[in-house]
């Protein structure tokens, strides 16, 4: 089987990278490079410093002391999709990683030279701007003729490189590219190539060194700044920052979780590591699916760690056998299981069964140190007497709609519902969604008619329809909220904990305490009283948002992304955005607690 058009082939996957995923795939291929020799070996990331010397041009080169290449193995492997010197398998090389990943951001080309036996060799991989299509650029040889590689004198040779090893040359997307600097959004634009490839290694194999430069944009003869630094993976520097550290054992998967100490190396490191809390999944060495900053609370905090998510790591490492086969997708951005995206909810609510009791400390120390007061107990006085009004009505599209919907009468298999052809039966999918059946639905099956009538009683379990509420603040002495978590935003709610977290340091409450304690005045004792009844009021409007929407669960017309969406951060926020209604019940009560604010002032 042909491909027939490559280069869109290529450009299309290319697409599906990592801006940065070049980095690791120039990396994975150097090292495996260097263990087909059998002895310790380098990979340096450098600036090409010929093409400096001679052209002023800062291009960025990858060399390695790996077994090399002649030029007829380069023109075989490099130019050739999906071929590699290392044996190719489902869950090892896929012989297409460079080339997609580095190739699509290098039309100009990707200088390989490599040094076998101590011969030297050169080819220039290129996307053609005339067709748009990669292959080999026809290289000028001194006697006139052409050919797809170039033998080299031993002059243009770098060190380390002795008898054997390759240097790739990045030459971008034109010939005055400056591939040193950093892409457009990599983090530590200064030491974009150090901070990548530890957060995307968790370690490298033994005797294998990795380092990068920094600091090109100075002098040479500065080498205080102008440096290569040691690479490491982000095992060395957990394993140098952690107090505390464990594995759980999971369904088709092991957590290594550590409780990172609470010191300036949280944020002192952060340009060369994922230095604070955050989660990933852990495969051959390698960390997929990274989540830090906000996305990494997000993620820590469905696994339970709702306080202290700034000290705790977590990484699944999934297990593949028994069934279970595990790969990565071609671009190597993500992990499959059975050929499905990782079930990162049942290992969160699995996790949280089965959390460490170093971690639940942690949380509670962190949790005793907020001055929060709890509201909770006022909030559900007061909609006590209205609960009925949230178990809302069955919805009705239309008086003369073909399907009418009657909760009341329910068979096994599914929900009997009538209209002009005689009785139907509503399905009910285990997602929660609905359509239309036949003779019966899937909430039971046909066996159920030969239920025992002499079996075990059951009970009837009436869930708390009220969420727990936490009221969180970046400020300290709490620092109950990680600074990225909720940034402007009003609460948030963890439906697989029925928690419900409301960021304190929202303006809308600091608005309203401010505006309060200026017609009151008074001491910060009144201060902490006005503060107490304004989130207890918002709160409360927070709870009803929550109690009522997932009142709306089971409708038709309500599936489980709209009950996401009408209780995301974004439509918290909205439900606290009106003010009358709350700043008349703020009023009221602190008239009645504090007087009016003459008498406060008197």
């Amino acid at each position: 089987m042909d491909v027939k058009n490559t280069g869109f082939l290529l450009d299309r996957l290319g697409q599906d990278c990592h801006p940065l995923q070049f980095l690791r795939e120039l990396t994975r291929n150097a090292i495996e490079a260097i263990q087909r020799t059998g002895k310790p070996g380098h990979v340096l990331w450098d600036l090409d410093w010929t093409t400096y010397d001679l052209a002023g041009i800062l291009k960025l080169s990858v060399l390695d002391t790996g077994d090399g290449m002649t030029g007829p193995e380069m023109v075989e492997h490099i130019n050739r999709l999906s071929s590699s010197a290392s044996e190719q398998s489902l869950t090892g090389n896929y012989g297409v990683g460079a080339k997609i990943a580095a190739a699509t951001r290098n039309h100009e080309g990707m200088l390989y030279l490599s040094w076998k036996h101590g011969r030297g060799s050169m080819i220039h991989l290129w996307r053609n701007p005339e067709n748009g299509v990669y292959g080999l650029k026809q290289l000028a040889r001194a006697d006139g003729t052409f050919s797809e590689y170039l033998e080299l004198e031993d002059s243009v040779r770098p060190d380390p490189i002795v008898d054997h090893g390759t240097m790739i040359v990045l030459l971008g997307s034109s010939e005055e590219d400056n591939t040193m600097k950093a892409p457009t959004g990599a983090a530590s634009p200064s030491r974009w190539i150090a901070k990548y490839l530890n957060t995307r290694f968790y370690k490298f194999p033994s005797g294998i060194t990795v380092k990068a430069r920094e600091g090109w944009e100075h002098p040479r003869s500065d080498t205080a700044r102008n440096k290569m630094r040691t690479i490491t993976g982000q095992a060395h520097y957990l394993r140098e920052h952690s107090a505390a550290r464990g594995q759980v054992s999971l369904t088709n998967a092991v957590v290594d979780w550590w409780i990172l100490r609470d010191s300036d190396a949280l944020n002192q490191d952060e340009n060369y590591y994922a230095s604070s809390g955050h989660a990933a999944a852990l495969y051959q060495e390698e960390l997929y699916e990274l989540a830090t900053g906000r996305a990494g609370t997000a993620r820590l905090q469905h696994f339970g760690v709702i306080f202290g998510a700034r000290q705790v790591v977590i990484y699944v490492e999934p297990q593949s056998g028994g069934g279970h086969d595990l790969t990565t997708n071609t671009a190597r951005t993500s992990l499959l299981l059975n050929n499905e995206p990782l079930p990162w909810a049942d290992w969160a609510a699995e996790f949280r069964d089965k959390m460490p009791s170093e971690i639940e400390e942690l949380i509670a120390q962190k949790a005793s140190a907020s001055s929060t007061r709890d509201h909770s107990q006022t909030v559900r006085e007061r909609l006590k007497s209205i609960l009925d009004l949230f178990r809302i009505s069955r919805y009705r599209p239309s008086p003369s709609g073909e399907l009418l919907v009657d909760d009341e009468r329910r068979v096994r298999g599914g929900r009997i519902s009538r209209g002009s052809g005689g009785p139907r039966v509503e399905e009910t999918t285990e997602a929660g969604l609905t359509g239309r059946g036949g003779k019966g639905g899937r909430v039971g099956n046909i066996y159920t008619l030969f239920e025992r009538r002499d079996g075990t009683p059951g009970h009837k379990i009436q869930p708390d329809p009220f969420p727990i509420c936490k009221w969180i603040t970046a400020k300290p002495p709490d620092r109950t909220r990680e600074p990225n978590d909720l940034e402007d935003r009003a609460a948030k709610f963890l439906s697989d904990q029925n928690t419900l977290l409301i960021n304190a340091d929202f303006r809308v409450f600091t608005d309203m305490v401010a505006r309060w304690h200026k017609e009151f005045g008074g001491s910060e004792a009144i201060k902490s009283t006005i503060e107490d009844v304004v989130r207890t009021w918002f709160e409360q409007a927070l709870v009803e948002t929550v109690v009522g929407v997932q009142a709306l669960q089971g409708s038709k017309e309500w599936d489980q992304r709209a009950i996401q969406a009408a209780l995301s951060e974004e439509s918290l926020t909205a439900t606290v955005m009106q003010r009358y209604h709350v700043n008349n019940s703020i009023k009221r009560e602190l008239g009645s607690k504090l007087g009016s604010a003459k008498q406060v002032a008197a």
